[in-house]
């Protein structure tokens, strides 16, 4: 197994990882597991990507359509616990799930979530305490 190289230099790092000097407000998981999935989870992710890659706000490599200099950071992972009652979504750093989620809702929690930071009450489940 190779042994990992320890990186100091700082510009060298901020070359290979541009999101260290990114403004990140938020980060965004869509759940993409397996019941997930089965009731939209790509829509719903793909939703994302779509609006926030518009709007400029999603970070990551400017030949992906992205945002060097995004404030969001959107990452799709598995199961996180209520699978039952998916699309979930999870937001940070407030700690927000979101249950049910399906792609018409995106654009509402992208604008008053992501962008105003007002929780949208309807679909959140749990608000973890600051």
């Amino acid at each position: 197994m190779a042994i990992p190289k320890f990186i100091d230099d700082q510009e060298q790092l901020e070359k290979l990882a541009p999101v260290m000097k990114a403004p990140i407000k938020r980060h965004v998981f869509v759940c993409t597991g397996k019941s997930c999935s089965q009731v939209g989870s790509s829509e719903v992710k793909a939703e994302f990507e779509r609006i926030l890659e518009a709007k400029g706000l999603r970070q990551g490599k400017e030949s992906k359509g992205r945002n060097p200099m995004g404030e969001v950071v959107l990452t799709d992972c598995g199961s996180v616990g209520f699978c039952s009652i998916g699309v979930a979504v999870l937001v940070y750093p407030e700690g927000v799930w979101y249950g049910q989620v399906q792609a018409k809702d995106v654009p509402e929690i992208i604008e008053d979530h992501l962008e105003k930071g007002k929780i949208v009450e309807r679909l959140a489940l749990i608000e973890m305490d600051s």
